[in-house]
């Protein structure tokens, strides 16, 4: 392994930096397995690659003749001078947009990402509040690796897994690291290793006690999505549930 380039995944230029799967039937930039508890995901899907925006969801029509009409500007009588700015909510989690809060400083609004592949626009979800969802592994110009992770709130999957061991601490509630992977060339050379610690690194300074993954025992390694445990192991994590199946690995933070 030569000198290696650990980018975040923060805009569209460095998404479409992200390596293939090394199973084509899979792809990382149309994954919503760990975002969708319900339906989500590994398979490929080139339509979701097309650069989209949301759409705005429609209002119902009002049966109310004293309503406003459809485009009007409520104003609240009785509250301040509109800013433009959403209300600080304290009980807002990670993924909810940015709000000001009135007690500190004031902040520079951070980029959010509303147009582009379905993808890019779940991993910008957190940017405001948490900063980049995802990693690429460079070798010079050439993408080798890939690793996803953030807050737990941003994975209901993950939290399903994790509400079937409770064995594992609740508070304070750690970080996840849901993908790992390299291209099927740069296997054993390194490069997921070498993003591990740098999402480590990362999450440390973000203010994390400790970060979890979910690794998957007897499956095929292009199939699964967050490797062994073996590997996390040699990452400096420990194996918090040995199960057989489904394993947690744990690593906490000095």
């Amino acid at each position: 392994m030569t000198a290696i380039r650990i980018v975040d995944v923060a805009d569209e230029a460095a998404f479409r930096l992200i390596p293939p799967c090394a199973d084509p039937a899979f792809d990382h930039r149309t994954c919503d397995y760990w975002e969708d508890a319900e339906r989500g995901s590994k398979a490929a899907r080139v339509i979701w690659l097309e650069a989209r925006k949301e759409s705005e969801p429609t209002a119902p029509a009002s049966s109310n003749p004293f309503a406003a009409a459809p485009g009007d500007r409520l104003e609240n009588p009785f509250a301040p001078p509109s800013s433009g700015r959403p209300t600080f909510n304290p009980f807002a989690s990670d993924d909810d947009a940015f709000a000001e809060n009135p007690f500190a400083p004031r902040r520079e609004a951070a980029p959010t990402i509303v147009e582009g592949p379905r993808k890019l626009r779940l991993l910008g979800r957190g940017l405001a509040v948490f900063g980049s969802y995802a990693k690429v592994a460079l070798d010079g110009d050439v993408a080798l690796g890939y690793a996803q992770f953030g807050p737990l709130s941003a994975y209901p999957r993950a939290q399903r897994l994790r509400d079937l061991y409770p064995q594992l601490p609740d508070a304070p509630l750690p970080a996840v690291i849901t993908c790992v992977a390299t291209t099927s060339e740069a296997r054993r050379q390194g490069y997921a290793r070498a993003l591990v610690l740098a999402v480590c690194d990362d999450l440390a300074e973000r203010g994390f006690a400790a970060v979890e993954a979910y690794p998957e025992r007897g499956t095929n390694p292009d199939a699964t999505s967050a490797a062994t445990p073996e590997f996390w192991v040699g990452a400096g994590f420990r194996v918090a549930v040995d199960d057989e199946r489904f394993p947690v690995v744990r690593r906490e933070f000095d």
